[in-house]
């Protein structure tokens, strides 16, 4: 495997992201270009990132799996800077990754064996599905996390609701700023949620699907990327 990328910086930012939810991870290379599916150690959420072809100026693998600690690819990757290109390579038992400007930088990462079955997107019907700015998005998951650890999700008369309650609660409806089909609510946890917001800086919209105590799918997308995340409902006894 030999790839090189002109601009590796939505790289970056995107393992950084994944990184808070896991720390190791396979990543498949193959003709569409790269893929991350993994599930974090407590089976609570799930993240899907691709990266296309495109996002390649040079891209000379078959079909490859390889595991990697992300941590340590996230530390190699800050070392990245605008104007620089990087290339990664296959080599016996290790990822070697070149970072190009005034100087040739060298760093060889240790592939690792990773005992867990590949994963899939796993396939899910939704009856509520919201797109928004993913920035009103993000505000809107900050305010709920100042009250409490989780927040409710909810259509109700083609309004988007996300609400959040403790000793004080915190609330925001959406209506015309929003597209919003079906009808129904959810809780998820906060905690998850506000890791997963990091990517609003990645995209401008959003897409939020879920259904009554149903999993959520979080859905950031670009010509350059795409970045999901499925989280597991918190179903418990309203106040």
């Amino acid at each position: 495997m030999l790839i090189k990328m002109d601009n590796p910086k939505i790289l970056g930012d995107i393992v950084s992201i994944i990184s808070e939810l896991v720390t190791e991870v396979k990543i498949k290379i193959d003709k569409n270009g790269m893929g991350i599916i993994a599930i974090d150690p407590a089976n609570v959420s799930l993240v899907s990132f691709k990266l296309p072809i495109s996002s390649f100026s040079t891209f000379e693998a078959n079909e490859e799996i390889i595991g990697l600690n992300l941590d340590s690819l996230k530390q190699v990757l800050k070392r990245w800077d605008v104007g620089s290109s990087l290339t990664m390579q296959t080599e016996e038992n290790t990822l070697k990754i070149e970072i190009y400007d005034k100087t040739k930088r060298t760093f060889k990462l240790a592939l690792i064996d990773i005992e867990q079955e590949e994963k899939a997107m796993p396939m899910l019907d939704f009856s509520c599905k919201v797109e928004m700015s993913s920035l009103d998005f993000a505000e809107a998951i900050e305010d709920c996390s100042i009250v409490a650890d989780s927040c409710s999700f909810a259509i109700a008369q083609n309004k988007f609701i996300i609400e959040a309650k403790g000793l004080n609660s915190a609330k925001a409806e959406f209506s015309e700023e929003v597209k919003a089909e079906g009808e129904g609510k959810a809780k998820y946890s906060l905690e998850y949620m506000q890791k997963f917001i990091r990517a609003s800086k990645l995209s401008e919209k959003v897409k939020i699907n879920f259904s009554n105590d149903y999993p959520l799918k979080i859905e950031f997308k670009e010509n350059n990327f795409e970045l999901a995340f499925v989280l597991a409902p918190r179903v418990e006894n309203e106040d």
